[in-house]
């Protein structure tokens, strides 16, 4: 069994004025308010005790962004806030309906990366994950074994 720690506060960057209208040991909920007018709810949640708990392999660090509004401006800050907030998270998770296209480019846009399709009980997503630099850092020498 997993120990998964608590969700950390984020500070989200950007043009963003946050106000927290949820928040508990493992999920929050945020709405983002843009300067231009621009407005999202947010939520955030430990992979390992929400919906994708048997979706993947799931880490204890892993963090799912459910946003109502995909666009590449929120996606980024949210990332960015994950990842400054918790830097051992190893995988930050954005699930789209299966063939959405469009929300599938807006988080490439911004350093996600399509994984796999999964099947819900009552859906089925598209898994992009954001993984850090130092998770996917590869040796490329084949012909030596790393720590030898």
């Amino acid at each position: 069994m997993l120990t998964v720690p608590a969700l950390p506060p984020l500070d989200v960057p950007g043009p963003w004025r946050t106000t927290v209208e949820s928040w508990t040991r493992f999920a929050g909920r945020l709405r983002l308010r843009g300067s231009d007018g621009t407005e999202a709810v947010v939520g955030l949640e430990r992979c390992a005790v929400g919906r994708l708990r048997e979706a993947y392999p799931v880490g204890a660090r892993d963090v799912e962004l459910l946003v109502d509004s995909g666009t590449p401006e929120v996606l980024r800050s949210l990332l960015h806030a994950v990842r400054a907030a918790d830097p051992d998270c190893r995988r930050v998770v954005h699930a789209v309906p299966e063939g959405d296209r469009t929300s599938v480019q807006a988080a490439e846009a911004v350093g996600f990366r399509y994984a796999v399709d999964v099947d819900l009980q009552d859906q089925q997503l598209s898994l992009l994950v954001a993984e850090p630099d130092w998770l996917t850092a590869t040796d490329m020498d084949l012909d030596r074994v790393p720590g030898s």
